[in-house]
């Protein structure tokens, strides 16, 4: 009888013991499904912000998630950083600061998913980013492996028009290098990189064709080439352009004032 009694009492518990357990897994499985709709619920939030050019609330509402494992929320946070340091209301110690941490976002970005193609063209952005703050020889340095981020992203999303502008302005920069930057590549590299400004065209015209009218500096870079090939009809065109686009941010406000003091030029 004692017997009898020890056994059911190991069977109550262990019955309990299951019930426990099963209840654990059930509410788990809600938590997981609610962190994912969480992060979901954040990711659209953000890109409404981002749409409607929210700098400072777009922001604090990602800073809150710089511990995330998701790439896709990491990227978006370096992407704010970042913004928020273009902004001329922002300190030069804080525009600092926030280009590290735009870094440090689309490392873990890369870290947590390799095949995320926003997280190469971020960390791209944010490596060019930082070596404005240490110096030439830094930034040349880093020059290679910038341009493969953005290849490796457009390789992962070969419409992303914006990355494909962004190797368009990594053969302007190389293509009007001074003599001087080209003696420090010279030092850095035993092939140093090199461009044309009839390659950077390209790219700006793929960009273009991607996703048309995308971006006023895409628009302004077309022009500012033509200028650099001496095809001033062409220049005027696209320059032209640039002048009209929409000032939704402040850089379309500085690719507007540029674009009519090269116009004023010609």
């Amino acid at each position: 009888q004692v017997l009898r009694k020890g056994l059911q009492r190991g069977v109550a518990l262990s019955a309990g013991s299951f019930l426990v357990y099963e209840a654990h897994k059930l509410i788990s499985g809600f938590a997981e499904i609610h962190a994912s709709f969480k992060v979901e619920e954040v990711i659209e939030q953000a890109d409404y912000l981002y749409g409607s050019g929210e700098t400072e609330k777009l922001y604090r509402l990602l800073v809150q998630h710089k511990n995330s494992d998701d790439a896709e929320l990491l990227w978006r946070l370096a992407r704010a950083s970042r913004d928020l340091a273009q902004l001329s209301s922002t300190s030069a110690e804080e525009k600092r600061q926030l280009a590290y941490e735009a870094l440090e976002c689309a490392k873990k970005a890369l870290e947590k998913n390799e095949s995320n193609f926003a997280a190469h063209k971020w960390y791209g952005i944010c490596l060019s980013d930082v070596g404005d703050f240490e110096g030439i020889k830094t930034k040349i340095g880093n020059a290679i492996v910038i341009k493969e981020h953005f290849q490796r992203a457009v390789e992962l999303n070969p419409k992303d028009a914006t990355t494909i502008h962004l190797i368009g302005i990594w053969c302007y920069s190389f293509a009007e290098m001074p003599w001087y930057q080209r003696k420090i590549a010279a030092t850095l590299f035993a092939t140093p990189p090199t461009s044309t400004f009839q390659e950077a065209l390209h790219y700006f015209h793929m960009a273009e064709e991607a996703d048309p009218n995308f971006y006023s500096k895409n628009l302004l870079y077309l022009g500012k080439t033509y200028l650099k090939l001496n095809n001033k009809k062409m220049a005027l065109l696209w320059l032209s352009k640039a002048k009209e686009y929409p000032a939704h941010t402040e850089e379309d406000k500085q690719v507007q004032k540029e674009a009519l003091e090269l116009l004023n030029s010609i």
